[in-house]
């Protein structure tokens, strides 16, 4: 999609174009990750992160019956730092690594690769469509994955809902404006009241149809969703959009294909979307305790040992970014969808 002059777009299409055009979208064109990008993930910031995370894989794993073949699917992996430590840890793991498929969903052909360079295993499969997943018990990983999916957003005003838009000018100058839309069409289509006690509604229809997509997976061949991602549980919706540039905070409508556009997770939207699908359960926490539950500060202990000072200081001062309430702790949540006889709580 060209951004067109003098014309109109909706906010998530032109996201989708910020993001996502294969010649100028950010993700497309550059890799974000790292001290060179726009932004530290999680896996970036300490080893300690990943480790944890297959820990809970084999766990839940477990949990599922120590199937003999099953799928390990990472959705968007980033520079693959998560997986590259990941299949490190499995390797202690003989039955479980010989047991898993690992399968990585990503869209950016030049993320594919940095992804291939970086993790030494020839034993992973690239798909664009969760649709070439086979029929076995399947885990998902989505750390930091629905907030890159592009928005939708709705404004109540008097009684009316507006929906947000991109207007285009002759000089391809940008701003917001908004268009009437009939707020019971838009239900019918999602069949969910997604107006109900809302002045604001900030969604994503592509994000919905991947967790739709995942939980018809999961309830039909069994397993989980692992979902982290910075949000919020809170009934009411409000505006979370943001775009980060040069590592600071941006105009969204500045900065086009240059800047990393997100959203902070609903946390409580995805519930009720789980509810609407039957024999599905859902654990909710915060990075910060399912960190700890999974025992991060001891697994620092141990790879603190013979260590200079200098190097467990560090080790620390990155454990304190993963879990410290006023860094990713918080602000940061973890959500596991699972089958309901599966009565698995690692982490929770």
């Amino acid at each position: 999609m060209i951004l067109k002059k003098n014309h109109k777009i909706p906010l998530d299409k032109f996201i989708n174009y910020c993001l996502y055009d294969k010649k100028n979208g950010y993700y497309m064109t550059r890799n974000p990750f790292g001290k060179k990008g726009d932004f530290i993930t999680a896996p970036n910031i300490s080893r300690l992160f990943s480790e944890m995370i297959a820990i809970w894989t084999i766990s839940f794993w477990e949990s599922l019956g120590s199937p003999k073949k099953f799928n390990l699917i990472e959705l968007g992996a980033g520079n693959g730092e998560m997986m590259k430590v990941m299949i490190e840890s499995f390797k202690k793991f003989p039955i479980f690594l010989k047991s898993c498929n690992i399968i990585i969903h990503e869209k950016s052909p030049l993320l594919i690769k940095k992804q291939k360079t970086n993790i030494d295993f020839k034993k992973i499969k690239w798909v664009k469509s969760l649709k070439k997943i086979n029929r076995l018990p399947n885990i998902f990983l989505a750390n930091e994955f629905f907030d890159a999916i592009p928005v939708k957003q709705f404004l109540k005003n008097r009684n009316n809902w507006y929906e947000r838009f991109i207007n285009i000018t002759k000089k391809k100058e940008l701003s917001f404006v908004k268009r009437k839309i009939l707020i019971k069409s838009l239900e019918k289509k999602l069949n969910f009241k997604i107006s109900y006690k809302q002045n604001f509604i900030e969604y994503s229809p592509i994000g919905l149809k991947y967790l739709k997509n995942i939980l018809k997976i999961i309830r039909k061949n069994t397993g989980g969703l692992l979902i982290i991602d910075y949000g919020y549980f809170a009934k009411r919706m409000r505006n979370t959009l943001q775009s980060i540039h040069k590592k600071k905070y941006s105009n969204v409508l500045e900065n086009i294909g240059k800047s990393d556009i997100t959203h902070n997770i609903n946390f409580n939207f995805i519930n009720k979307i789980v509810k609407n699908f039957s024999n599905l359960d859902v654990k909710y926490t915060s990075q910060r305790k399912f960190l700890t539950n999974l025992g991060i500060y001891q697994r620092a202990e141990i790879i603190c040992k013979n260590k200079t000072f200098n190097e467990k200081a560090d080790i620390f001062y990155r454990l304190k970014r993963l879990i410290d309430d006023n860094q990713m702790g918080k602000i940061f949540k973890v959500m596991l969808i699972k089958n309901v006889e599966n009565k698995s709580l690692t982490g929770f």
